[in-house]
């Protein structure tokens, strides 16, 4: 099982879309809906997560798993609840954030000193949901140190997750290479919950030592996918080389095409010029098109000189 991970402000429901048209992802989980003290109205959720108004699932059919963020026990299970009431296939806590201004405001990655209240959100959650919809939790091996990984690991199926997403470093490593997938071996053997890898995969062989060192089958793509959309189906064994540059432009295309459908004009380019950003990393043709385009910001110029379109 591959997984496509939350990345804010760069992995959204447009993204989502394009990068599961190029197969060898079966789940996705999406951004996290902030929850502090108040029970959201159901277009919060839709419009984080529009795929719900469709089934919960990509235009390509992969289901997508809202994930819900915060700390306070009772507020996320009263938004849980009326969450599953759109009816997702699952729905992800997210406890692996290490952004400051979310720790600040006791979400994310901080909570890992407090296993106790996970184990307390998880079983809150698990209880206002049915049994139907899967809950699960994404976590990194802790918040400064990871002494406390197997405590929290622990907290989570002992509150009824069903899987639990472990990215291979401490909020204090934030996406510093390396990642530590050997420690995620320990928690594999402390839990007996399906688990899932995750963190700096960006080769077939990186997604191959992930598998050996965490003894997980099942990995999670982030920014390695971002920057290979053909990753994840080289790791699932079905496509050999990478995906050619003149199949990809169309899926720019297309990403560029809903961006200016829905995104502020302002922002338009440096959605596109971000996703190129990251392109860099497989693709010389990206790098030579960032280089041409990084100064050009008007999405008619944009398209045009990219794609041979102003449309």
């Amino acid at each position: 099982m591959i997984l496509l991970a939350p990345m804010e402000g760069l992995l959204d429901h447009i993204l989502r879309d394009v990068l599961t048209r190029v197969g060898g992802v079966d789940r996705c989980v999406s951004e996290f809906i902030r929850v502090t003290d108040q029970l959201l109205p159901k277009r919060v959720f839709t419009r984080i997560v529009p795929e719900l108004l469709h089934g919960g699932r990509t235009a390509a059919g992969v289901p997508v798993h809202p994930q819900l963020l915060g700390s306070d026990v009772n507020c996320l299970a009263e938004n849980a609840a009326r969450l599953a009431e759109l009816q997702p296939e699952g729905i992800d806590l997210n406890f692996g954030c290490p952004a400051k201004c979310v720790n600040r405001h006791r979400g994310g990655a901080v909570l890992l000193d407090e296993p106790e209240l996970i184990h307390d959100i998880v079983a809150a959650v698990r209880r206002a949901v049915p049994a139907g919809i899967m809950v699960s939790a994404k976590m990194r091996l802790g918040y400064m140190d990871d002494s406390r990984t197997l405590d929290v690991a622990r907290a989570i199926h002992a509150a009824g997750a069903s899987e639990i997403v472990v990215h291979a470093r401490t909020k204090a490593d934030g996406y510093k290479p390396p990642a530590y997938w050997e420690r995620i071996a320990a928690v594999r053997e402390a839990v007996p919950v399906t688990l899932i890898a995750n963190g700096e995969i960006w080769t077939v062989e990186h997604a191959a030592l992930a598998r050996e060192r965490s003894g997980c089958e099942h990995l999670m793509l982030g920014r390695g996918m971002v920057a290979d959309p053909g990753l994840a189906l080289r790791v699932a064994g079905l496509r050999a080389e990478p995906l050619p540059w003149a199949q990809l432009l169309p899926l720019m295309a297309a990403f560029f095409g809903q961006v200016r459908a829905t995104v502020a004009p302002r922002h338009q380019g440096g959605r596109l010029k971000q996703w190129l950003h990251y392109l860099r990393r497989a693709y010389p043709e990206a790098e030579a098109a960032y280089a041409e385009l990084r100064t050009v910001n008007a999405a008619d110029e944009l398209a045009r000189r990219l794609f041979g379109t102003a449309a």
